[in-house]
């Protein structure tokens, strides 16, 4: 596994027992509730702005649940500013968007995690020049509906909500929905924007987290 400055933001492969982990434990807890009493299977991580912290809860949240036992993969969906290849120290070279454009094979782009036996990871691949046409094909369906029959859980990371339309196309296929919020930085009227966003494709949004509170 490639190392990096940012797998340092992987607290629950660092330090899993900190208080710092308790709240990806809490998260993990909803998650499981949903899925055992609703049948879901994909939930998908997003925020309403750029930089408040996504990707990380979502890299936190899969190993998290994967450290359970459960055979989780990680998602990165969002192929116009990808981190998941960053934060897991995975290669980006195939990924989801060379498998959404027909050049590789499914398993060709599902990576081992060495942080949990049970973590798969599917990199955003090269940067496309029609992310949201991608993520409309029907490889994707089928896509998720694959990971859905091999794995217990699919975690999906995605651009932020303001800042793309991608969000909402993964939400109409996601079981539900994460909204990471940075604490006491974004708006009201940012955080209303964000909640439209998904009820207007009628995302089912199970829980919102708020990130970067100080202790």
């Amino acid at each position: 596994m490639r190392q990096s400055a940012a797998s340092q933001s992987i607290i629950m492969q660092m330090n899993p027992e900190s208080e710092g982990a308790e709240p990806y434990r809490s998260l993990r807890t909803t998650i499981e509730y949903a899925a055992a009493t609703q049948g879901k299977k994909v939930f998908m991580v997003t925020s309403a702005k750029k930089g408040e912290g996504k990707s990380t809860v979502a890299a936190n949240l899969a190993l998290s649940i994967a450290q359970t036992g459960k055979n989780t993969v990680l998602v990165d969906a969002n192929l116009r500013n990808p981190t998941q290849n960053i934060i897991m120290g995975t290669s980006n070279h195939f990924g989801l968007s060379s498998y959404l454009e027909g050049q590789t094979d499914r398993e060709e782009d599902i990576v081992k995690s060495s942080t949990a036996e049970q973590l798969a990871i599917v990199p955003a691949g090269p940067q496309p020049v029609n992310p949201a046409e991608l993520l409309t094909k029907e490889r994707m369906d089928s896509l998720l509906e694959l990971l859905k029959t091999e794995y217990d859980y699919v975690i999906v990371d995605t651009p932020s909500l303001l800042s793309a339309t991608d969000p909402q196309i993964i939400a109409t296929r996601a079981d539900g929905v994460i909204m990471v919020v940075e604490h006491r930085k974004l708006s009201q009227a940012h955080a209303k924007q964000a909640v439209k966003h998904l009820s207007t494709v009628n995302a089912k949004l199970i829980g919102v987290v708020f990130n970067k509170q100080k202790q």
